[in-house]
């Protein structure tokens, strides 16, 4: 921070850009750029990726896995109901 306490510090949190600003005659004193974001390797981009990927097998393979589920007792509640009509039939 200034050492002037007048003086405003502002930091973009999309940047991370810090400009000081004169509240008397508004205008930018001073501005340091952020610390650039380092590039990320080809193996850590893959590694990500192939990380992404597993996420929506697992994903998929759980949505698959909960349909058969509700298709299994639809199944199961159908017999049952069709079972409780031939028993209200014999009566």
């Amino acid at each position: 921070m200034s050492a002037d306490p007048k003086v405003f510090e502002i930091a973009c949190p999309h940047c991370h850009t810090t400009i000081w600003v004169d509240p008397a005659s508004r205008s930018v004193i001073r501005s340091e750029k952020g610390a650039a974001k380092p590039k990320s390797s080809l193996d850590e981009l893959l590694e990500k990726e192939h990380v992404r990927r597993q996420g929506f097998e697992q994903k998929f393979e759980a949505t698959a896995e909960l349909e058969k589920q509700k298709k299994q007792k639809a199944k199961e509640q159908f017999e049952k109901a069709l079972a409780n009509k031939d028993l209200e039939e014999k009566d």
